[in-house]
């Protein structure tokens, strides 16, 4: 059995979309024992109702963590949210992981107070998949930290490689850094250092150099790695332009009758297309570096894009994520140390 305690208070739509997609997910998984974090007089009713969670195991608690709150306003109010007590099933290993949809720096906060980051890790990081014209691709640091140096990327790339490897049927996936151009000598200085540092044999990364921003949906390369700052600003671009490019198109179909009929005769394809770009499919942010696996779903999403949360996080657990970052992390070190020795 898979443990995920849920923060059914956290998002747009709680508790009801956390309820409905928590039943999504087991009817897919049934070996997952769910725990649900919140108001008992608002989860019961709905876990009644339910198909597979009747039975489900309620934490109660009346608190929750604002949207509008502060990181460091949640943590000092927050101490009996049903966010903070999903966060602590993890951190005292009454659970494998936790999924929340709520306040994302909140929850970043939470869990680095409670989880604690992993030995060797300096900074923890966001990670999230992206659709491309080929497979998924995964991009971190999406926000947790706007300034970076050379050792942050480095691990950066050795925890998104165990994040990709976890979830994707590739064993030696491709990772590039983010820069204003592909050419060695443009960018940071600490860019070009983390350049040499992935490029070492020993590190066992599948490093194919720089990559620029046009890049990031030709799916050429597995994982994108930069700070938080390009990171989330690539993210919202990203998302603004799907959203822009969806309006657009109804907007040409309803133009003419003969725009119509087009539609008629294009809505397979569109429906594919559709698919394969609907955002519910590529939902859930996972905290990178932490010592638990907590996962952050978007806050707007319905019962079918959390449930793809919940497989996430189940499918992280399964695959032995932590063990495999946390070896990757300490071999890294190793290599680091034994080139200050060689140089002095």
């Amino acid at each position: 059995m898979v443990r995920i305690a849920l923060d059914a208070m956290g998002g747009d739509n709680a508790p009801q979309s956390v309820i409905e997609g928590a039943d999504l997910a087991k009817a897919r998984s049934p070996h997952l024992d769910i725990v649900f974090v919140g108001d008992e007089a608002l989860i019961r009713p709905l876990l009644d109702s339910s198909r597979y969670l009747r039975q489900a195991e309620i934490l109660h608690t009346d608190k929750a963590v604002f949207p509008t709150e502060t990181a460091s306003q949640a943590v000092r109010r927050g101490r009996e949210s049903s966010m903070w007590l999903a966060i602590a099933e993890v951190a005292g290993k009454r659970a494998d992981a936790v999924v929340s949809a709520g306040n994302t720096g909140a929850l970043m906060a939470m869990a680095k107070l409670q989880l604690r980051t992993m030995p060797g890790i300096t900074r923890p990081a966001i990670a999230g998949f992206f659709p491309t014209e080929k497979n998924a691709m995964c991009m971190l640091d999406l926000g947790a930290n706007l300034e970076c140096d050379e050792e942050n990327l480095v691990q950066f790339a050795l925890m998104g490689r165990a994040f990709y490897v976890s979830l994707m049927d590739k064993a030696n996936p491709s990772v590039g850094l983010l820069n204003v151009g592909e050419e060695e000598q443009k960018g940071h200085e600490y860019l070009r250092l983390a350049a040499q540092q992935l490029s070492h044999p020993e590190l066992d990364v599948n490093y194919v150099g720089f990559v620029e921003g046009s890049d990031l949906v030709r799916g050429e390369v597995d994982i994108i790695v930069t700070d938080g700052f390009s990171g989330n600003i690539a993210l919202k671009t990203a998302e603004g332009v799907a959203g822009l490019f969806a309006k657009m198109l109804r907007r040409s179909f309803k133009g003419s009758v003969m725009a119509g009929l087009g539609y008629l005769l294009a809505r397979p394809a569109l429906k594919k297309f559709r698919t394969k770009m609907d955002p519910r499919r590529y939902n859930g942010a996972v905290f990178l570096g932490l010592n638990g696996i907590a996962v952050k779903s978007h806050g707007g999403t319905d019962a079918l894009g959390f449930s793809n949360a919940i497989d996430v996080a189940s499918n992280l657990v399964e695959h032995g994520f932590i063990p495999d970052v946390s070896a990757a992390i300490e071999k890294a070190g190793a290599i680091r140390e034994q080139k200050k020795i060689v140089n002095e």
